[in-house]
């Protein structure tokens, strides 16, 4: 007996194969937490900035989801409270876009899911770690190093690109060697 599955799959469409970006596998796995934890799922998270817009993205983002505790699979359903961690000054700003911001979560979700906005007042902004590489300042050996390599050139502006290329490679060479103990 063998089962027809031709409606599994549109014809001629094959599933992606290939690598599948980091953020897909992560969720995955991230979202059963979230959900439990937090009543909401990684993506409202990270659509925070475009649900929250250029005003409210930088000073607030959501932090959970209250639901109502339902008695029985007959109550009708009821919706939640959206819990939004939000710094001083935008306090007052998102007070005012309240509505929309709830219009906008709702949306994000394609049904009215949140009722209400419940603000607490606590830091928001995370430090971000700098991805500038340290560059150790050249001594007067390494700029005649460079010096020397660079004079035969004659464009000008070759010259000079070619001098700040050697100077940071061996800033950053410099400064590596510093933070490794040699």
């Amino acid at each position: 007996m063998s089962e027809d599955r031709s409606d599994d799959k549109p014809q001629g469409r094959k599933p992606p194969r290939g690598p599948r970006p980091l953020s897909d596998l992560v969720s995955d796995l991230v979202d059963p937490i979230v959900a439990r934890k937090a009543g909401m799922t990684s993506g409202l998270l990270s659509s925070w900035p475009e649900i929250a817009g250029l005003r409210l993205q930088e000073g607030s983002r959501p932090e959970k989801l209250i639901w109502p505790p339902r008695r029985s699979e007959n109550d009708p359903f009821d919706q939640a409270t959206l819990v939004v961690a939000c710094e001083g000054a935008f306090v007052l700003r998102l007070q005012h876009e309240s509505r929309e911001l709830i219009g906008r979560v709702n949306a994000y979700f394609g049904y009215p899911a949140v009722a209400r906005l419940k603000i607490v007042q606590r830091p928001v902004q995370t430090v971000r770690p700098t991805r500038k590489v340290p560059v150790k300042p050249l001594t007067p050996r390494d700029r005649r190093a460079i010096s020397e390599a660079t004079s035969r050139i004659e464009s000008p502006r070759l010259r000079a690109a070619l001098e700040r290329f050697g100077e940071a490679v061996l800033g950053r060479n410099a400064a590596e060697r510093e933070r490794n103990g040699g």
